[in-house]
């Protein structure tokens, strides 16, 4: 299984950003898939994930209203669509897939991709 996350950047608050997680070596749809983060001198938190079953997503609720996580599956591929950024959402995301419960706990998660910077500027 690998996971490629990618659309990290620097942007200013206020602005938007949408992080994408390929997977590859798995079936899309038999693993939940879920965004964390990881800001320095911090640990890994969780953000947003969507379920295996129906689509059903979680959010943490610092990213609530603000980020959307989706996905496309003929592409394998799930996103998360950042608006409304402030510095404190300054961090490296991760993608991560797996089978475990509760969606919002990293130890949930098998397989993890390699992060993406995202740095909010105020």
């Amino acid at each position: 299984v690998q996971l490629q996350a990618s659309g990290g950047g620097l942007v200013q608050a206020g602005g938007s950003l949408r992080l994408s997680c390929a997977a590859s070596g798995l079936t899309f749809r038999s693993y939940d898939m879920g965004w964390f983060r990881q800001a320095p001198g911090k640990e890994r938190e969780f953000v947003a994930a969507i379920s295996r079953y129906g689509g059903t997503t979680v959010y943490a609720d610092s990213v609530k209203g603000r980020f959307t996580i989706f996905e496309d599956v003929a592409k394998n591929t799930v996103y998360l669509q950042m608006n409304s950024l402030t510095p404190e959402d300054t961090a490296v995301y991760y993608c991560a897939s797996g089978t475990g419960w509760p969606m919002t706990d990293a130890n949930s998660y098998a397989n993890w991709g390699q992060g993406t910077q995202v740095t909010v500027s105020s």
